[in-house]
């Protein structure tokens, strides 16, 4: 275990996150508000903090696959710590885990909140909030080695360690021109929004916030109703790219770059995923046309709600909560689904879904045909056994985790359906559940138990679960 080169990219990533804490310090100095100090004392500490430990330069740079995993799950947790320290200097979240419930939150792009009254926030403390879910996004060490050279060459073991997905390869040979690559796209995807959010005469502020919890598919609102209060034109915007930001970025290369409009277009896991938002929608139309004027608003508040949480960011435009048990059922079975691999969503991804199916297909051949041979593939490309094994792994590992969280938050007394769907919001990184976790609620009711085990529960289901119980084992840290 090279620990000195652990040490030393934590001290970037507390450079980096110093920079980031300038932006709400800006915007708090724009509207003049006493809160950007804070903001600013906490980027100082982090910039200090960072320049003194990135001093001391490891002798080798290099590093394996443990000491990816420990990096990035370390780096996470650090985020976390650090950013969560103006909301308590502020007084916007006197209590320190509540704090830290919210910055966990909202780097990890999970959306669910503590706070009451949103709108009572100051305009920085709230950048704030929405700005972490575009750090988290596409992933800050990501971020990192498109900037900086980091690590000897070996950054591929970085980007499989916060990248989502059951296997992430490199869209071109080098990783840091990879890395450039998702930012570049992420950054113009996320100006093509905020365009689009102005022609719909929304604030400037209004428009970069609300892209922020798109981009990120975070969730995070700055009005105490989400986005019910905007326009539908803007919630149908909103809609196209909660969409278009859950959609795996290699098929966005494959078209703009590589120029493979036909690879890009039979990509299995793009097409399963756009079925299911397709077939969801349909479905949860026709149950709720009675409780709209017209089957047009039905159809635009299903498509929403269904976007919303298939990418698992976590805006809402009705309490969705009040709706029949069947478009509930839709709903939460979609929070287990998730976008695809390598896109800012959560969840389960859509490329497991694949793999598990056709898995199990192939277990049913066996039965019947013992002696016969059976391979899967995906795209024409034989998956292999690592990756059949890895994806089986996981589930074990989900349902470990999920049933383990599940019963310690049962402890607080509330019913099934708040525990449950509260676990399921947290583990997926999606924001609201059902009942008293419903949209028109928050997290809050929790006790300080249940929310540590939460913000556990969204670091572990941002980081795809491994580097986080890495981290639990001892043999992790063995020389």
């Amino acid at each position: 275990m090279n620990y000195r080169v652990i040490i030393y990219m934590l001290g970037w990533l507390l450079n980096f996150e110093g920079i980031f804490l300038m932006l709400p310090c800006l915007v708090g100095a724009i509207y003049r508000e006493e809160d950007a100090v804070y903001f600013a004392l906490t980027a100082l500490v982090c910039l200090v903090t960072g320049f003194v430990i990135t001093r001391f330069k490891p002798k080798s740079k290099s590093l394996y696959a443990r000491e990816g995993f420990v990096i990035v799950a370390l780096s996470w947790f650090l985020l976390s710590i650090f950013g969560a320290l103006p909301f308590v200097m502020s007084g916007a979240i006197p209590f320190y885990v509540d704090a830290l419930f919210e910055t966990a939150s909202g780097f990890t792009t999970t959306g669910a909140t503590i706070l009451g009254s949103v709108e009572d926030m100051s305009k920085c403390v709230n950048f704030w909030r929405t700005f972490t879910h575009w750090i988290g996004g596409m992933g800050v060490l990501v971020f990192m080695m498109a900037v900086v050279p980091l690590a000897d060459g070996r950054n591929m073991y970085l980007m499989k360690a916060e990248s989502p997905g059951p296997s992430v390869g490199k869209l071109v040979p080098r990783v840091k021109s990879t890395a450039k690559l998702l930012y570049g796209m992420y950054i113009v995807l996320s100006m093509i929004e905020i365009l689009f959010l102005l022609a719909g005469r929304m604030s400037l502020y209004d428009a970069v916030t609300t892209t922020f919890g798109t981009a990120g598919t975070g969730g995070f609102g700055i009005y105490n109703d989400s986005l019910a209060s905007f326009s539908p034109y803007i919630q149908v915007v909103v809609t196209v790219f909660m969409i278009a930001f859950g959609v795996n970025f290699t098929f966005y290369y494959l078209i703009i770059f590589a120029r493979r409009w036909r690879d890009a277009l039979l990509m299995s896991e793009i097409r399963a995923y756009f079925g299911i938002i397709l077939v969801s929608i349909a479905a949860i139309s026709i149950n709720i046309r009675g409780m709209f004027g017209s089957g047009l608003e039905a159809v635009r508040h299903a498509a929403f709600q269904v976007a919303s949480i298939m990418t698992t960011t976590g805006f809402s435009t009705v309490d969705f909560d009040r709706w029949p048990e069947f478009s509930k059922m839709i709903l939460l079975l979609l929070m287990f689904v998730g976008a695809c691999a390598g896109s800012t969503g959560g969840g389960m991804k859509v490329s497991r879904m694949i793999i598990w199916a056709k898995t199990f297909i192939k277990e049913l051949k066996v039965m019947i045909h013992p002696r016969n041979i059976y391979k899967i593939s995906v795209d024409g490309r034989k998956v292999e056994h690592e990756v059949v094994r890895s994806v089986n792994v996981f589930l074990v590992a989900y349902l470990v985790v999920f049933s383990a969280s599940v019963l310690i938050v049962s402890l607080d007394g509330f019913d099934f359906t708040t525990n449950f769907s509260g676990v399921a919001a947290t583990i997926n990184n999606i924001g609201p559940g059902f009942h008293d976790a419903g949209p028109m609620a928050n997290f809050s009711i929790f006790s300080p138990l249940s929310k540590m085990v939460m913000i556990f529960d969204m670091i572990a289901g941002r980081l795809e679960l491994f580097p986080i119980l890495l981290l639990l084992s001892p043999s992790t840290w063995k020389k």
